[in-house]
């Protein structure tokens, strides 16, 4: 379905024009070249790491930040519950298993959730090998309580940044948490690459093997010599140079992105039963901003919103579908006893390899993704407000006065 406002679209114009044109001038428009070289050294520094390779997804850095940390088949992964499939599929590809936690108040990995799997399966007698959070929607993870939790447990942390590009924790950038951390150039990111992706870290091995492994794992050798499976997963020189005229401009479309949110917020203050999802926007990129409704305050659920908004030409989004939900990762075995999930309607198959508190459902039930790119004028992000205030008076309940 075609929207008149959409979601997230790319912002792009005479900056990244520019920057491809130079890039196809250049004649390197083969995989590597100075524009992919340049890229990397600007996304290091702008995430406060030592080294960055950029890749040609997302999926694919995280990929290779597993099989970099000897992830494989046998092994366990914990993940976050609450994201976007490619996190787990990830998992998947090595031969590990992912295993779902739940999410606490801000939609990002639950810590205290994370210890009680560790002593779970630890007590199953199987290997954790790697803890992948996601910073949900542009807010960071709480990184220090999960890194110290892996930490006593000698286990890696790998930080699937994807969305949370130019965002901060405690004054540090998204991306230098962890042994390594991850990110996505999609075209409906904070800053596009058209497609795209990094790994950013600060051991020097473990970015010359992701760049090994990236390149079909060639050695350096006259003729085709290869000692390893490698993969095709390099980024183009040109996309490079569309990610770095994009790259200069992330404060700005962050500012943007910040300013809706805003908006936002401030009719969630008009009626009962709405808030913004996440909590505060402290060192948020805000790339996304979601509202949960309450369908017992609010007087309406998100379902009748969502079909309203697409009815005027409006996208909206539910929050992700957890992953302990998804059919691929279904399984009929038992839940966690330490599991409280919120039981308002019939329970759908679940993930036996979870620890749940029932959060990230009810998100799921409840929440919905409003449009929140940059490139949105005010004239479109009033427009969505007038619709969001004309829906929720029509049918809600308006804070009384004072």
């Amino acid at each position: 379905m075609n929207f008149a406002i959409s979601l997230s679209k790319p912002q792009v114009g005479p900056a990244e024009e520019a920057a491809l044109l130079r890039a196809f001038r250049s004649g390197w428009v083969a995989p590597a070249g100075p524009e992919l070289d340049l890229f990397e050294q600007e996304l290091a520094v702008a995430t406060g790491r030592q080294h960055a390779v950029a890749l040609s997804s997302g999926t694919a850095a995280l990929h290779l930040a597993l099989l970099c940390h000897d992830v494989g088949p046998g092994d366990v992964v914990f993940c976050s519950t609450m994201t976007f499939a490619a996190t787990a599929n990830a998992v998947v590809y090595t031969g590990a298993t992912p295993y779902f936690i739940d999410c606490d108040e801000t939609g990002n990995m639950d810590p205290e959730l994370l210890a009680a799997a560790f002593d779970t399966v630890r007590a199953e007698g199987r290997r954790v090998a790697a803890v992948v959070p996601v910073d949900l929607l542009g807010k960071v993870a709480d990184y220090d309580t999960i890194c110290r939790i892996a930490d006593r447990h000698g286990v890696p942390v790998i930080a699937d940044s994807a969305e949370s590009l130019g965002a901060s924790r405690n004054g540090r950038p998204a991306g230098c948490f962890g042994n390594c951390a991850i990110f996505s150039f999609n075209g409906n990111k904070i800053i596009t690459s058209s497609g795209g992706g990094a790994l950013v870290c600060d051991d020097k091995t473990i970015a010359d093997r992701a760049r090994y492994l990236a390149t079909q794992a060639r050695q350096p050798v006259s003729h085709y010599e290869h000692a390893d499976i490698g993969y095709n997963y390099r980024l183009s020189n040109l996309l490079a140079a569309l990610g770095r005229a994009q790259l200069a401009r992330l404060t700005e479309f962050a500012a943007r992105r910040r300013d809706i949110r805003r908006r936002y917020r401030q009719v969630c203050e008009e009626f009962q039963g709405i808030e913004i999802f996440g909590g505060d926007d402290v060192g948020d990129n805000c790339w996304l901003s979601a509202i949960i409704v309450d369908p017992v305050l609010a007087g309406f659920d998100v379902d009748g919103l969502a079909a309203t908004l697409h009815g005027l030409g409006t996208e909206t989004r539910p929050l992700w579908k957890p992953m302990h939900l998804q059919p691929v990762f279904a399984d009929p075995g038992p839940i966690n006893p330490a599991a409280q999930p919120r039981r308002h309607r019939a329970e759908p198959p679940r993930s036996a390899n979870s620890m749940l508190n029932g959060t990230s459902e009810h998100y799921f039930r409840c929440g919905i993704t409003l449009p929140s790119g940059s490139g949105l004028s005010d004239r479109e992000i009033s427009t969505v407000l007038r619709q969001l205030v004309g829906y929720a008076r029509q049918h809600g309940k308006v804070h009384a006065i004072a």
